[in-house]
């Protein structure tokens, strides 16, 4: 199993187990997520309650959850939306301190490509939540979401160059 860990954090943002699509010549990713059940454990022990004189709803109150599976499986943490301003401002941050850590063939097509890939986000911008790995450090990268035209389901985005695989 191949995981992805953020490259200037080392949190865990993706796996293998999410296929990816690459997007904005390789400098993006989009994951689809699923939302799935969690908690809600339905067990059928084969006892026929009426028959026993027990009542219908006798059994445990699961506390089930509604949870996106991305969110859920790398305890992404939902951020405040950005305005156009402070997205700039990120991505500015963003591209100061990531481009030190590539090596020298990848900072070129980074900083040849990180402009579309943030004009392809920019144009998102109004329907992307935000969220950052599990250590909630202000200064790693960032994930996106949001729902393509009559999805039900979310899409994430990843910036592709601050990932490093990680063998499991």
């Amino acid at each position: 199993m191949l995981v992805y860990q953020d490259l200037l954090t080392g949190d865990e943002l993706l796996s293998d187990s999410f296929p990816y699509t690459e997007i904005e010549n390789g400098m993006l990713w989009e994951v689809e997520g699923k939302w799935v059940v969690q908690g809600a454990v339905e067990v059928n022990i084969g006892a026929n309650p009426s028959a026993e004189g027990g009542e219908e709803d006798e059994g445990v109150d699961d506390q089930a959850a509604k949870v996106v599976d991305i969110v859920d499986t790398f305890r992404l943490q939902e951020q405040p939306a950005f305005d156009k301003k402070q997205f700039v401002t990120y991505v500015k941050r963003f591209i100061k301190l990531l481009t030190p850590k590539l090596e020298a063939e990848k900072q070129e097509a980074f900083k040849k490509h990180i402009e579309g890939a943030t004009k392809h986000l920019l144009g998102k911008l109004k329907d992307l939540q935000f969220f950052v790995g599990e250590s909630m450090h202000d200064e790693g990268s960032m994930v996106f979401a949001y729902y393509k035209e009559g999805a039900t389901n979310p899409t994430f985005i990843y910036f592709a160059y601050a990932l490093k695989e990680v063998k499991c």
